[in-house]
């Protein structure tokens, strides 16, 4: 699915980064960010350009193909890794910042990985979490059609236990993200940090 919506020419979700990850890249501890489920690499090559040392992880090579020529386009370098974010394995205590943005998985996926992304964090590390909230299965603004990809905030929470959830909030915001995130969506955005 992923290399198809990826092959056309123009950029699926757009050229530049999500809202919420420019609002909070402030808050990003210099150094290593890891961003997941990244597809063609708007929020890597943002944060490469802010002058992170940035890896991105897609399943679909189209994905990390177009997240590439991105990079070259932008003046900036990003490592790209092929993999299934099912079996990830994520390094305890090695990333400055994960970033997971519309990254929707079924919850056997989403939990686990989840823990992952808290264990992956060095202390002080930063969380930056965009997802549609279950109220978007009603709206054609974008995002899955399946419930269960949709995480709660309080589900979310849970997922996150071992970190400070300094900003966790949902809220109906206009999305304007490529062809697919078009309009009024409701989302649940998350900042969080790992005790130092």
């Amino acid at each position: 699915m992923w290399n198809e919506r990826y092959a056309m020419e123009d950029y699926a979700y757009g050229k530049e980064p999500n809202e919420f990850l420019r609002r909070t890249s402030d808050d990003i501890l210099p150094g290593d960010v890891l961003c997941l489920g990244e597809g063609e690499g708007r929020n890597a090559v943002f944060l490469a350009q802010l002058g992170f040392d940035v890896t991105a992880v897609d399943l679909s090579e189209v994905g990390l193909a177009k997240a590439q020529r991105l990079a070259t386009e932008r003046g900036v370098s990003i490592h790209t890794i092929l993999a299934d974010l099912a079996d990830f394995a994520i390094e305890p205590g090695r990333w400055g910042a994960i970033v997971l943005i519309f990254c929707h998985l079924p919850p056997e996926i989403r939990e686990p990985l989840h823990r992952r992304v808290v264990a992956g964090l060095r202390p002080g590390g930063t969380l930056v979490y965009e997802g549609y909230h279950p109220d978007q299965i009603d709206k054609a603004t974008g995002g899955p059609s399946n419930p269960a990809l949709l995480p709660d905030l309080e589900q979310l929470r849970d997922d996150f236990t071992g970190l400070n959830l300094q900003c966790m909030q949902e809220m109906e915001r206009p999305v304007h993200e490529g062809i697919y995130h078009q309009g009024d969506s409701a989302v649940v955005q998350i900042l969080g940090f790992k005790p130092a």
